[in-house]
């Protein structure tokens, strides 16, 4: 059994910053569960530029206001506490906050737990052996 507290995850190597966004990722690839599990906050006024070419990933939005444009299909969707949206075709989007956002994600293959965006708006694939604690 796993049990996790965000105060936990403070300052620990799971706990993981980018210009728009704060990422504390509660559960990672070395916990063995298949997915890993994480919560972010994207920062006010900003976008996002993101393409999970390596991932598929489920957001569920629990605070603040924001709009998720789909540059793959040409949509544009409001984004507010209880809103779900699934990448499961690897869109390139753009997440656009109004407030502050606060999502719950989820990534399959899960992550090691340091990725950041890379130029191209990916979360490149790791070996976690390369990882240190």
């Amino acid at each position: 059994m796993i049990v996790r507290k965000l105060e936990d995850i403070t300052g620990t190597i799971s706990d993981v910053s980018a210009e728009n966004w704060a990422s504390q990722r509660l559960l990672l690839k070395k916990d063995g569960m298949g997915f890993s599990f994480h919560d972010t906050r994207i920062h006010p006024g900003t976008e996002t530029y993101m393409w999970y070419k390596n991932h598929v990933e489920a957001v569920y939005c629990i605070e603040g206001e924001g709009e998720l444009e789909d540059l793959t299909a040409g949509k544009k969707y409001p984004i507010a506490p209880g809103t779900l949206y699934a990448l499961n075709g690897n869109e390139k989007h753009i997440l656009r906050t109004q407030t502050g956002l606060r999502m719950i994600c989820v990534f399959n293959p899960p992550l090691n737990g340091n990725e950041v965006h890379n130029e191209e708006g990916v979360y490149p694939l790791e070996d976690s052996s390369k990882m240190s604690r």
